[in-house]
């Protein structure tokens, strides 16, 4: 039974890296097959799995941290790592030495162990890679470093994918703790007791995992996965009920020259300052903003007529000018402008995002080609 299943969104770019992960895969799998085995000698198979892994984790450890240190990583990451690392080994021990009193252990210890693998592959050594990659590009490590603090969620999806797997297994494992509780001394109640904790804070964590996932993560809005998924509910809705829905396509005049005259860094910037000016004109709950793609922006407004998501476009061209950022090579102003194509129709019952997207897509084109600063709505 393949627990954790090797996926390529788990890949660094590091090929030693990478390599280690995979194995680690693959023997976490073995034991957790152990763990469901019913063979006559099947203790002695869960304590060479368990040997197994324990070793080749302590293997991997030692050479992720020589790499860092190899690279120059920064230290403040190479000290968080390195507390990581340590932190397992305490939990993974801690947990083992336990498991014959805790009830259902295979599935405690095994959403432990799949858990932890995705956060370590998909989390911080995702981070390490990228600061490896700047480093080795010229770029400062402190600066690499810093640079994490907006790194986007290009795993994220993968995680959430993998942590949604163990959903209920866990859920299983925390009612059979729970009635472990009311049976067993002080002194084991006490140690499942911090266990619970330690799932609730799991669970605590699925779920910022889950809202992570919605998010892009340098604008702070709705990322392209959830505007797909949200404009199909509002097209199935909108068809089934005969209301009308507004979309908006909104795209940063002369982002490429902005980002070449001003640089990267003062790029992000403006898209931040963009995004929060249209998400400051949006004043209902079922309105969405989200990142399309690149600098192109997206908004959903459910039940709107063609009035009203003309009066929305013109809106989000008037915020965003008033934001009055320098852009000296726009040809549209001398400030950083966008163009926004919008369409209001009743969805028809199949090909209704991709119609919708494809009208607003169109306008969008129309007002680019009219100079820019400003917003078509489609026919």
């Amino acid at each position: 039974m393949e627990t954790f299943a090797w996926d390529k969104n788990f890949l660094t770019g590091i090929e030693s890296v990478d390599s280690q992960h995979h194995q680690l895969v693959d023997l976490f799998n073995e034991l957790n097959e152990s763990l469901f085995s019913t063979d006559t000698n099947r203790e002695e198979i869960i304590e060479k799995a368990f040997e197994s892994v324990v070793d080749y984790t302590h293997y991997h450890f030692t050479d992720e941290e020589a790499l860092m240190e190899g690279a120059g990583v920064d230290p403040r990451h190479i000290d968080i790592h390195k507390a990581l690392h340590d932190q397992f080994v305490e939990q993974v021990k801690a947990l083992w030495t336990q498991r014959e009193i805790i009830a259902n252990n295979p599935e405690v210890f095994v959403g432990f162990l799949t858990s932890w693998l995705g956060m370590h592959i998909l989390g911080v050594d995702q981070s390490l890679a990228r600061q490896i990659r700047r480093v080795r590009e010229g770029m400062d490590p402190a600066h690499a470093w810093e640079l994490e603090g907006s790194a986007q969620d290009n795993s994220t999806q993968a995680l959430l994918k993998m942590i949604n797997q163990l959903y209920k297994v866990l859920t299983v494992q925390n009612t059979k703790l729970a009635e472990a509780n009311t049976q067993l001394e002080d002194r084991v109640r006490l140690r499942t007791e911090e266990l619970a904790q330690a799932n609730a804070d799991l669970i605590q964590a699925n779920r910022q995992l889950e809202a992570f996932s919605r998010t892009d993560g340098l604008l702070q809005i709705a990322n392209r996965a959830y505007f797909d998924e949200q404009l199909e509910l509002a097209c199935a809705q909108s068809s089934r009920r005969g209301e009308t829905i507004g979309l908006l396509m909104i795209d940063v005049d002369y982002f490429k020259r902005y980002n070449d005259t001003y640089g990267h860094q003062a790029g992000d910037d403006c898209l931040r300052a963009v995004a929060n000016a249209i998400r400051q004109t949006l004043s209902r709950k079922t309105d969405l903003l989200a990142r399309y793609g690149g600098e192109e922006l997206a908004v959903i407004l459910p039940d709107t007529d063609q009035r009203g998501v003309a009066l929305m476009a013109e809106r989000v061209v008037q915020a965003v000018a008033a934001l009055d950022l320098p852009h000296e090579k726009s040809d549209a102003a001398s400030h950083v402008t966008v163009s926004v194509g919008g369409v209001s129709a009743i969805a028809a019952e199949s090909g209704a995002t991709e119609d919708l997207i494809a009208k607003a897509d169109a306008a969008l084109y129309d007002a680019k080609n009219g100079g820019r600063n400003r917003f078509v709505m489609a026919h």
